[in-house]
């Protein structure tokens, strides 16, 4: 087996045809939306300055209409908006967790949906979005595995969550008011429905928007991208990413690995490992973090947490342990609290922080894991009571 084997990609991740009508102008890249510009008949000499322009007003002050774009001439206000659309994904559903966390229910093009959840901190907001529909990986544990992959998000849908989220949560700057409070939205995880490195190009376009100094300007440091261990990829992650990198790791042994991360039988422990020792970014101060779900009599004997040890030696690292949150017909339980305790002391005196992740939004299955589409359960549910 070899890092370098390609990576194929299922059919129902073809992208879909392009609608006929405007272009969305949300999620063109800088060099994407001057092209489209210059094509709708912007003078090439005043591109650049009609790409900041443009990019300013919607990604800086959020505003989803030309004609409050008041530093344009009226009559370019006009073409813009007899060719271009500014389009984001609608939200159907929203719910509101005891503990405040939100989770919306967003439907995309086609009549497909899926779930962004918003999780409120003392000292952070954190935005968990989705890059694909569905997942292809069918991790054991998670929910979200149990429904199949229908295709990619494009770029606009996954920079959409970000920017609907914001809406809602009412933090888009006032012009003219000097202001500046604490964002809300201050952290994004690419930890929702999906492999991100399944739909490279479409997260890589996305989270470069969402840095982009002129407009959300998110810091990459305040983005982190989850894979399962797509090993071709994670190289690119740092050279055309630049964020911060997490891996849902889950197990100590590839016979284990193999049965909770099925990825693993493509790109086996030792392997990802020798990526993650290679990575360009890895550092004191930008440390990889493993996500570990305690499965009770699975994962979370105290052995498992000494080779866990032994396994990322070297690499500078933090543990996430996550307390499994059920959902109905898991094949799992949550480990026991002293369990999980007991194994993240053994990390800690190891040498490796070792939080173990507060389970949040779980009385409305917003939790990690635990996310999968209101329309596919209800399928579901359906079809269990009308076989």
């Amino acid at each position: 087996m070899t890092t370098n084997a390609p990576i194929v990609q299922d059919l129902h991740t073809i992208p879909r045809k392009l609608p006929e009508g405007p272009q969305n102008i949300v999620g063109l890249t800088r060099d994407q939306m001057r092209t489209a510009l210059i094509a709708a008949g912007t003078p090439e000499r005043q591109a650049k300055m009609r790409v900041g322009q443009v990019w300013q007003w919607i990604y800086h002050w959020g505003v989803r209409d030309f004609a409050l774009m008041t530093n344009l001439a009226k009559d370019y206000r006009t073409l813009l908006a007899n060719t271009f659309v500014i389009d984001l994904p609608e939200v159907v559903t929203k719910q509101v967790s005891a503990d405040g966390t939100r989770k919306y229910l967003v439907r995309i093009a086609g009549g497909h949906e899926v779930e962004v959840v918003y999780i409120p901190e003392t000292d952070r907001g954190t935005l968990c979005i989705s890059s694909q529909v569905g997942c292809t990986l069918t991790c054991s544990f998670c929910h979200t595995g149990t429904q199949k992959l229908v295709r990619n998000l494009t770029a606009a849908e996954i920079v959409g969550q970000i920017m609907l989220a914001r809406d809602d949560l009412g933090e888009w700057p006032v012009q003219g008011d000097p202001k500046n409070e604490q964002r809300l939205l201050s952290n994004v995880v690419l930890m929702g429905m999906g492999e991100p490195l399944y739909n490279f190009d479409n997260v890589r376009d996305a989270m470069k928007i969402a840095m982009d100094p002129e407009g959300i300007s998110l810091s990459r440091r305040r983005i982190t991208l989850s894979t399962s261990g797509v090993v071709p990829e994670i190289a690119r992650t740092a050279d055309e990413i630049g964020c911060q990198l997490a891996i849902s790791f889950h197990a100590t042994t590839d016979e284990v690995r193999d049965k909770l991360v099925p990825i693993n039988k493509k790109w086996p422990l030792k392997e990802l490992l020798d990526a993650l020792r290679e990575y360009p970014k890895v550092s004191n101060s930008e440390r990889i973090t493993f996500e570990y779900v305690m499965l009770k009599g699975v994962n979370d004997s105290d052995a498992d947490a000494r080779r866990l040890v032994k396994l990322i030696e070297g690499i500078p690292a933090k543990i996430n342990l996550i307390p499994f949150n059920e959902w109905p017909g898991a094949p799992y339980q949550r480990s026991d609290w002293d369990r999980i305790q007991s194994f993240a002391d053994i990390v800690y005196k190891a040498g490796y922080a070792s939080p173990i992740r507060t389970p949040r939004g779980e009385d409305i299955m917003a939790a990690c894991g635990q996310l999968k589409s209101a329309t596919e359960r209800g399928r579901r549910d359906k079809a269990v009571l009308n076989p």
